[in-house]
């Protein structure tokens, strides 16, 4: 009955969408809605919009945001005096009435109801302006409701910390432990009408919206060069919330506004000209807006996801085919640009000791050779911007710069007011990097090769097996730990390939440290094996969080002078092709390879 009556009475949709399913006596469908709750993990929630506890819906999001609530008045005694601040985007299902506003207005009823200031959101914004808002003001902690880039179905809920950080463990515990113990909905938080009128509801927008773009326009290093840039730029929001932010960030550069998909500028819900609203699938997503810039003689395409926290590239070559960049290419690109800029501001030589940059631990390699080289610092943590973010966080109370982070997602922090993944400065950022590159005739690729040839080629090779049964996928991580049926011995080659190190951040061993032990946090609940080898290449197996996926990751790093890039090629691939032989096995564990 608990589920029962509040769902009935207040939202009539997923009420009668239930019915329906016990009308036609739908098994399984009922079950998979009301047999497991979604899991609160360090990302918050992740899933699709719809009835049962299963599903984002009114109650799930009032059960959750009590818990979050209640986990933040234990931590913090001033949470009435410094309150928190909630955004959402545009995302929206019509059969069960959710959407990201309405769930953004509930959260908010939740918090008032108990006394807490809430900083809502007057409309949509990109992901990054919740941990921005966060810092700005000084509040407790955040969330955005957004699903990113996944599909139309899906919503989720992203929590921030004091720190302007994503949470990290044990956070999700704690606050997962709290949603348990407070699922009954309190009788105010059905009460979004009443809580809308609340002295306590401020509306953030306009402030934010003014101290972001000045924040970024730190970042803006060649004002001049942009004015008088000749350069065509064509932007995709892919039916997202990113055009009139990305309209704006380049406003604030002084760059020339770039040429809008007219198709995919508006938010739209079903995302109706893609099949999957994320840029990172390349192509596919970027049809139209090829088909714009070759309309307009706009040589540079950029593309957000729809919560505009992630930016993909591509550039019209001289053959006049599209070339869509890699996240790690587009970070080897960003990352010398930062530096160039940072170098031009600080010429006394003793101040880049101070300067760090991160990437995560799958990421391409490529700051640690031009850290190397440059003599600033490069760290790596584990995967996820939580941990950059937290990370980054560390070092900036400690008196450091940190200037750059970036993951192969396609995910990049230009800017330390904004300590997540924020596609609209990075969007700017790389209108000014094209802008100042054509002043001296050199293409991104170009620019690219340039970077490879001084700090080394930095060849990678990304992809993924699916598999959907927990067994198979242990024996196969647990084969590698006991190779060849010796306990607690793992591979020392690979095909033709010899291994130097390995690093198992499941059990926490590391061959390379004096004490076998690993530096970075590990995890008992992930599968995640890195092997490297003697000719510069690297390998990391893990399984993923949030899809039935065993991911690989590979990278073949040379030392500068070595610029052969087909033989480089051809050994990465070959690499690869032994990794898949010798530890996937594909055929043995009925591994289905990924979909072309």
């Amino acid at each position: 009955s608990l589920l029962r009556s509040p769902l009935e009475e207040e939202n009539p949709k997923t009420a009668s969408m239930v019915q329906e399913l016990v009308k036609e006596k739908a098994v399984e469908a009922l079950k998979k809605c009301f047999a497991s709750r979604m899991e609160f993990g360090t990302a918050g929630l992740r899933a699709a919009m719809g009835p049962g506890i299963s599903c984002m819906n009114d109650l799930t999001i009032i059960q959750t945001t009590q818990g979050f609530c209640c986990y933040l008045e234990q931590s913090f005694g001033n949470l009435k005096e410094r309150g928190v601040v909630i955004g959402y985007d545009a995302r929206a299902h019509p059969p069960s009435g959710g959407s990201s506003k309405r769930f953004a207005s509930l959260a908010a009823a939740v918090f008032i109801s108990r006394g807490v200031p809430v900083h809502l959101f007057s409309d949509i914004t990109p992901t990054p302006f919740v941990p921005f808002t966060v810092s700005h003001l000084g509040l407790c902690a955040g969330i955005m409701v957004t699903a990113s880039h996944n599909p139309k179905q899906d919503n989720g809920y992203k929590v921030y910390w004091e720190n302007g950080a994503q949470i990290v463990s044990p956070h999700d515990k704690g606050i997962s432990k709290a949603i348990e113990e407070n699922l009954e909905p309190w009788p105010e938080s059905w009460n979004t009408e009443e809580a809308l009128k609340s002295p306590l509801l401020k509306d953030p927008y306009q402030d934010v919206h003014t101290q972001y773009f000045k924040a970024i326009q730190k970042h803006c290093h060649h004002r001049e060069i942009n004015k008088s840039s000749q350069v065509k730029i064509v932007h995709t929001s892919v039916h997202g919330v990113g055009h009139t932010f990305v309209q704006s960030a380049f406003k604030a550069f002084d760059l020339h506004p770039p040429y809008a998909v007219e198709e995919q500028k508006d938010p739209d819900p079903e995302f109706p000209t893609v099949k999957y609203p994320n840029p990172e699938e390349g192509e596919g997503v970027l049809t139209l807006s090829f088909a714009l810039a070759d309309k307009e003689g706009a040589s540079v395409v950029l593309a957000n996801d729809p919560d505009a926290d992630r930016l993909a590239i591509a550039e019209k070559q001289e053959s006049g085919q599209w070339r869509v960049f890699s996240g790690n290419e587009l970070g080897a690109l960003l990352g010398w640009w930062i530096f160039h800029c940072w170098r031009q501001q600080n010429p006394d030589t003793a101040a880049v000791k101070n300067l760090y940059m991160l990437s995560s631990t799958v990421s391409s390699k490529i700051l640690r050779a031009i850290a190397l080289k440059e003599g600033f610092h490069f760290e790596e943590t584990l995967t996820g911007f939580k941990w950059m973010g937290n990370r980054a966080r560390d070092l900036l109370d400690q008196g450091k710069t940190v200037v750059f982070a970036f993951e192969e997602a396609i995910g990049y922090m230009c800017c330390s007011a904004v300590l997540d993944k924020d596609g609209v400065s990075a969007a700017a950022i790389a209108g000014e990097m094209v802008s100042y590159l054509a002043t001296k005739n050199i293409s991104l690729s170009q620019q690219l090769t340039t970077i490879y040839e001084e700090y080394g080629y930095h060849i990678s090779k990304n992809s993924y097996f699916i598999c959907h049964d927990q067994d198979v996928i242990r024996s196969l991580f647990d084969r590698l730990r006991n190779y060849g049926g010796q306990k607690d011995s793992y591979p020392t080659e690979c095909g033709r390939f010899s291994i130097s190190a390995v690093r198992d951040l499941t059990t926490g061993y590391d061959s390379n440290q004096t004490d076998k032990k690993a530096v970075l946090p590990t995890s008992r609940s992930s599968q995640m094996i890195t092997f490297t080898f003697s000719n510069g290449g690297v390998a990391t197996m893990r399984t993923s969080g949030t899809e039935p996926k065993i991911k690989y990751y590979t990278e073949l790093c040379a030392a500068p002078g070595n610029s052969d890039v087909t033989h480089l090629k051809k050994e990465l691939d070959d690499l690869v092709d032994a990794i898949v032989e010798n530890f996937f096995e594909p055929v043995k564990n009925k591994l289905q390879p990924k979909p072309e």
